[in-house]
């Protein structure tokens, strides 16, 4: 089970959209994608948690964390062989950790907090609650937005992880992100360039 948690090594720049519910990560997976012709990793939970609430009518439970968490790595794993020089991913582990903590009483599962810390991403884009809260099967605590916001950004804070926080409407937001995640690109280009031309 441990090894379905681990990503498989591949030469992309990650980034991972990273926050609470209704704060519009989808769509800006989506548009990064568009931008940058590459492929998203879609929230592997949202289909396992609604599939569970159409056929038994029940929310999530902290055993269905490791399910979901293998899931969302398969996904990953497999929607990486597809991208080109980026790959946007709708969510990670350590969201699915940071959910674990908050609504299991602290509880994480030791694999699934394994794997979240050992799996790496070039940059995480943090997204703020001033959109409106959308109402779904599965989204719940619309009144504890901020405390939700600030236990993500304490995770990524904690374990040391680079992150830019996003506010605003759409478009600021997908410039904003577009403008690191270029500096990123471009900085990984100049490292093989030099990389290549001292193997020449």
């Amino acid at each position: 089970m441990e090894k379905e948690l681990i990503q498989k090594p591949i030469n992309l720049v990650k980034v991972v959209l990273f926050g609470p519910e209704s704060t519009g990560k989808t769509t800006l997976s989506k548009q990064l994608a568009r931008h940058y012709n590459t492929v998203w990793t879609p929230e592997y939970a949202r289909e396992y948690l609604q599939k569970k609430w159409n056929n038994e009518r029940k929310t999530c439970e902290a055993s269905d964390l490791i399910h979901i968490a293998i899931g969302q790595m398969r996904l990953e794993n497999k929607l990486a062989k597809k991208a080109d020089k980026v790959l946007i991913c709708d969510t990670d582990l350590l969201e699915t950790k940071v959910y674990s903590e908050e609504y299991y009483g602290g509880f994480v599962d030791e694999q699934l907090n394994k794997a979240s810390l050992e799996n790496e991403y070039d940059l995480y884009l943090l997204t703020y609650i001033d959109t409106p809260w959308e109402e779904d099967d599965l989204r719940d605590r619309p009144e504890q937005r901020f405390e939700m916001f600030t236990a993500f950004e304490n995770a990524l804070k904690k374990h040391d992880k680079k992150y830019l926080l996003l506010k605003g409407n759409k478009d600021t937001r997908l410039k904003e992100a577009i403008r690191v995640i270029d500096k990123i690109i471009a900085k990984r280009t100049n490292l093989h360039s030099f990389s290549d031309s001292m193997n020449v």
